[in-house]
């Protein structure tokens, strides 16, 4: 008797077996509301003086979210604007030229050099006469060789400064500080950048999701402060396996349910059919998979943009599966 009811049973088990792959392939597909996330950093360190925005906020691109503080960026400025109005002024010194006071300067100079070349050469020759008649000693006409030549040297000097102001400035020396320049330029615009940022602003518009740091507390640059979803980026994503996923059409509308929302329904289309990485197949028995079988991702857009803001990230919806 045992033997016939062994027999018995499995074709029970194989039939339900069968009536429930069935009814999963014909009834509803459950899935996801998802919404692409924005992080929003501060792009210097510093301090959070205020915050202007809440949890569960939606604000528009643009809009100021918070504000911090940066002390050490209003000293910079004042170094940064100082180098650039040294630099920018030893340019225009340099592809102006000389101007009138220095080129009387250069003047009295020339003239005060040849005066002591003069009076350097008449006391050598007095003293030359002097030493030939042995009234002086060799050291004594040796020093006074020297001051002449020192005299000599220091007129030549002195007339090739002139030279130097009276003509053109060499093209090298005004590039050199025309570079001199822009490298302060430089510096001066990355500071005043800096302290642009001490507002923190929304890139797009988005729904604040949480907030990381508050008021009092040190925001690292690069790190995020509050973080959201992007409402323009919503979609519905569905998990469906090889056996049904050649019922869906890609470019097709579909009515998807809101369960939990008194079965509102939401139109959307289908826009991408993708395999998932192989480490999504299922590998051991389930109930409605087999061993090794394909698993896809239905990616659908609602159609209407009105209803993206409405649909919370992470809700539940359903996809007739017929």
């Amino acid at each position: 008797m045992k033997a016939h009811i062994l027999p018995a049973v499995a074709i029970s088990l194989l039939t339900l077996a069968g009536c429930q792959s069935k009814q999963t392939l014909t009834s509803d597909l459950e899935g996801k509301v998802k919404k692409e996330t924005v992080g929003v950093s501060a792009k210097v360190t510093g301090r959070i003086v205020q915050l202007l925005v809440k949890e569960g906020d939606i604000v528009t691109k643009g809009q100021i979210l918070a504000r911090i503080d940066v002390p050490e960026a209003e000293a910079k400025l004042l170094q940064a604007q100082g180098a650039y109005t040294s630099a920018k002024a030893q340019y225009q010194m340099a592809l102006h030229g000389a101007t009138p006071n220095e080129r009387r300067q250069a003047d009295a100079a020339l003239a005060a050099a040849r005066e002591q070349a003069a009076l350097a050469e008449k006391s050598l020759g007095r003293v030359q006469n002097m030493y030939r008649d042995s009234l002086i000693s060799a050291q004594q006409y040796d020093e006074m060789s020297a001051k002449y030549q020192s005299a000599k040297a220091q007129l030549t000097g002195t007339q090739a400064k002139r030279d130097e102001v009276e003509g053109t400035v060499r093209a090298e020396r005004v590039r050199m500080a025309y570079g001199d320049m822009l490298r302060a330029e430089g510096a001066l615009k990355e500071v005043q950048a800096a302290i642009r940022e001490k507002a923190i602003v929304a890139p797009q518009a988005m729904t604040i999701e949480s907030i990381s740091l508050h008021e009092g507390e040190l925001a690292p640059a690069g790190y995020t402060v509050l973080s959201g979803y992007d409402n323009s980026r919503t979609y519905l994503r569905f998990t469906v396996s090889e056996k049904e996923v050649a019922r869906f059409a890609k470019g097709n509308e579909y009515s998807v349910k809101l369960p939990f929302a008194a079965n509102q329904t939401v139109a959307a289309k289908l826009v991408t059919v993708k395999e998932l990485n192989s480490y999504a197949s299922r590998t051991s028995s389930y109930p409605t998979y087999e061993l090794g079988e394909a698993t896809y991702e239905l990616k659908l857009v609602p159609t209407d943009p009105l209803q993206q803001d409405k649909l919370l990230s992470n809700q539940t919806v359903l996809l007739p599966n017929n």
